[in-house]
């Protein structure tokens, strides 16, 4: 048995048809975010142990935000009770935001409550790191972010290093955007500087809660595109869970193959996709 197929007996799974047509899949339904996050991490430690007997690094696609957090904290349990070592691994984040710099842009302020960086440094590590051994940590410089000076050496940079082992990714409640793709965006769409759609920006304001208005949130970000995540992954994995997110689901579902008003909808062109959803996410 492997480590995701015992992930998966730990907890009470149903799988369900989504999606409408030819490309429709089958979503693994958890009872809640704690049972995605044990599953998810099961997963992610899988695939560490078969690199390492490889000889190579195990590369992670990681948004911020809610969404994810329970497949890092559970990662740091299971890593910790286990011993692993996750020295190789490497971070590879999704987006950050931006702010306008001479005639371009930069990361916006590292410090900052709102900061991808911040978020990736102390909340993302800090959850995978609780109780794992100093030698077998990640360290700071394999959390990989997109330069917004040259974002799009960014895809070279991961293509090079020989591409994701799994990609989480996550949908936005109220327009299904996946990093800062917005409705809109090309499935093909690479690594770039983008406007947030102000749906986006919304959304955010329960990501980041310290923001006291929309009018807060930065106008811009550096992300990776759909065609990153499609075209550089051995698997795409798109977690929903919460009841805010029911309307996700329900929108998700109700599409034929990749619709642009829906990034999210990009799993269904994914190779080795996983949708992976709690029942308080089901509508």
């Amino acid at each position: 048995m492997t480590a995701g197929q015992e992930g998966t007996a730990l907890h009470e799974v149903q799988q369900i048809p989504i999606g409408q047509g030819p490309e429709a899949l089958s979503a693994m339904v958890f009872a809640s975010p704690e049972a995605i996050g044990d599953y998810v991490a099961t997963l992610i430690l899988d695939g560490v142990r078969i690199a390492r007997e490889a000889g190579r690094p195990y590369l992670l696609g990681c948004p911020t935000g809610r969404t994810p957090m329970s497949s890092y904290q559970a990662l740091g349990r299971r890593a910790a009770l286990a011993g692993t070592d996750l020295s190789q691994v490497t971070l590879v984040m999704m987006d950050d935001y931006v702010v306008p710099s001479g005639n371009g842009f930069e990361h916006c302020p590292a410090a900052a409550h709102y900061s991808c960086r911040r978020a990736a440094w102390e909340d993302i590590l800090g959850a995978i790191h609780a109780g794992v051994d100093v030698p077998h940590r990640i360290s700071l410089d394999r959390v990989w972010f997109a330069d917004p000076a040259q974002p799009d050496a960014y895809d070279r940079r991961i293509r090079d290093a020989g591409g994701i082992d799994l990609f989480i990714t996550a949908s936005g409640a109220s327009d299904g955007h996946v990093a800062f793709n917005a409705p809109g965006s090309s499935i093909d769409s690479g690594c770039r500087i983008v406007p947030l759609a102000a749906t986006t920006r919304a959304d955010n304001l329960l990501t980041f809660p310290r923001f006291k208005g929309i009018d807060e949130v930065p106008s811009h970000g550096v992300t990776v595109g759909l065609g990153t995540i499609r075209s550089l992954s051995r698997q795409v994995a798109l977690l929903i869970h919460g009841a805010n997110k029911r309307n996700a689901v329900r929108r998700l579902a109700a599409c034929r193959g990749y619709d642009s008003q829906w990034p999210a909808s990009f799993i269904y062109r994914c190779a080795n996709p996983l949708v992976i959803l709690d029942r308080s996410a089901m509508p």
